[in-house]
This record gives C-alpha cells, structure tokens and sequence, in this order.
C-alpha cells in the first residue's frame, strides 16, 4: 500500500470509519454507476490516491444555495477531501475564503489559466429578460457570466433543478424569464437536477469522469442514465408491497394494501425519474417516502408548475 493510500486510511480511522466500511460505499457507489464489481478497487483507489485533480468553476445564480448544503454533507470523500484532494476548487463562493474584488479575481484568474480544460458546476438559474437584470454579481448579470464563463469549460454541469430546467424561479408568471442552463445558452449541459440533488449523483459523475476518463451516458434531459434511468415509482419499495400477494391478503384486501402506496396522496413517483430509494439521503439514512411523504417530482422540468398541488394525484 503506497503512503497516500495509508494516510487516507489513517484519516478514516480517525473519523470513525472503517477500511470494510469505505469499500462498502465505493461497492455501493460502483453498482450505482452500474459497474462490474472489479471496479471496486479502481473506484477505491480515485479517493484513496487520486491521480488527477481537475480544476472546477462553481458558479452560483438564482438559487437558495440548498444544493451546496446538500454536497457540504456528503459522505466518502468528506467536502475537504473533495475540494482539497480530488478535485481543485478554483472559485466558489459559498466555501472560499476570498470575497468581493479578490472573489472575482480568482474567478477571471481561474477560467483562464484553465480554459478549456476546467469542469464548472453550476447552481441556479439564469434569469434572461431585460438583459438579466434580474440578477447581478459583482456588477455583471447573471446571463453576462454564464455566456463569459460556461463557452470556456471542458464541460458544465448543472447541480440542482434550478440551473437543469429553471427550478422555481422559473414557475408562472416567471416575471424574470428564468431558464436553466442549457436553455438560456444554448448550450449542452449535463444535469445532474433534484430540490435538492442526491450529492452521490455528483460524487458518481465525478468518479466516472476520473476512471474512464469521460462524463457519463445521459438522458435525453441530458440526465445521467445511472442516476435518473428509472422512476421512482418503480424503484420504490411500497410499490413492492403493494403488488406482493401476501402483503395485500396482510392488510385484508388490495384497497388496503395500496394504501401503504402513497401514490392517492399525490405522490408524482410514477412520473419523476431519479434514484431516491435506491441512494437514500444523509449516507443512505432515509428518503421522502421512506419517511412517509409522497414524492413531489422534484427532478423533473417545471415540476413547480406541473406537478403541483402536490398532494392531490397527477390527472
């Protein structure tokens, strides 16, 4: 075992963590990229001696900054792992120390020295009308960033509904002509979207990207397939009571059974794809339906407009 490697063990060790414990996860984070199980110690060996530390751009737009809460607990790597030894965080406004004109010189600094060649996340939508006046950051529109930064990027990716379709900002009446990304450019953008986004979602596409050496296969949302390649609904573990024969003659009749199904409480399972019960939230504890709220179709275009109310079923 090379130094890195024992050091980064050393690390869990101190946390609490086991060796058994982390190749659980990376085994884990392998089916969910739906890898072969000899890809373990391969996944394994992109946190323990990462050989490459690509620089990211994080920009942030209209959002609520929920999807950055939601990387900040992410669990193997930890955020310092990943912002200090497996990727190199060049700008982000939320955890860097730097603020107001230094903020932006590392941002104009950054995109340069790398361009072409950096990764930039985006989180938050853009809004479009009246020149983007809607929203400014150091003096520039949301909109003047976006065109100025994103041309620049080996590849974008969007992290949170928002900055994939438009998110809240963009629900009727819509006054500041929101969009996501892709749709505000033109560009091609990988969506990675959720209120807020499963941080194993990224955590795996960054892993894909560091051990085959390219981003992974998408949707036609532009959604990676592994994540967002089935829905909710037939991945959900009530739905598999549901149409379980002994579950229904436990509950006395198929009217009781389906109660346990939240789908006549307005659960939007059936039409929103993502990987919720299989990847849970907070290292796997637990999910919306899990904890018995029905599923609000967050990972979808215009879920704010289509899916709701939310608590009524889908006509």
């Amino acid at each position: 075992m090379r130094r890195d490697e024992t050091e980064f063990y050393e690390k869990l060790a101190e946390k609490g963590i086991t060796r058994r414990d982390f190749m659980k996860y990376c085994g884990f984070l392998t089916a969910t990229l739906g890898l072969s199980s000899s890809f373990v110690p391969k996944v394994a060996e992109v946190f323990a001696a990462p050989k490459q530390r690509p620089p990211v751009v994080w920009l942030h737009f209209a959002e609520c900054t929920g999807c950055s809460e939601s990387l900040l607990r992410s669990m193997y790597p930890w955020i310092d792992q990943l912002v200090l030894e497996i990727l190199s965080v060049e700008y982000h406004e939320t955890i860097m120390a730097a603020a107001g004109h230094q903020a932006e010189e590392a941002l104009h600094s950054a995109v340069e020295k790398y361009k072409g060649k950096f990764i930039c996340v985006v989180e938050g939508a853009i809004a479009t009308k009246y020149n983007g006046a809607y929203g400014k950051i150091g003096g520039r529109t949301f909109l003047e960033i976006a065109k100025d930064v994103c041309p620049k990027a080996k590849a974008v990716i969007c992290y949170g509904t928002c900055s994939s379709f438009g998110g809240v900002q963009a629900a009727a009446p819509n006054p500041g002509g929101y969009k996501g990304v892709s749709e505000a450019l033109g560009i091609k953008t990988l969506n990675i979207p959720g209120c807020p986004p499963n941080p194993v979602n990224l955590i795996g596409t960054v892993v894909n990207y560091l051990l085959l050496g390219k981003l992974p296969a998408l949707d036609d949302l532009g959604r990676p397939l592994f994540a967002y390649g089935k829905t909710i609904h037939d991945q959900c573990p009530r739905r598999a009571h549901y149409e379980n024969d002994e579950f229904v003659e436990e509950f006395g009749s198929e009217e009781a059974a389906m109660g346990y199904c939240l789908y006549n409480m307005g659960c939007k399972g059936p039409d929103t794809y993502n990987n919720c019960p299989i990847a849970k939230f907070n290292d796997g504890t637990s999910w919306p339906i899990e904890a018995g709220h029905p599923c609000i179709g967050c990972s979808e275009p215009n879920f704010w407009d289509k899916m709701t109310p939310f608590f009524e079923q889908a006509e």
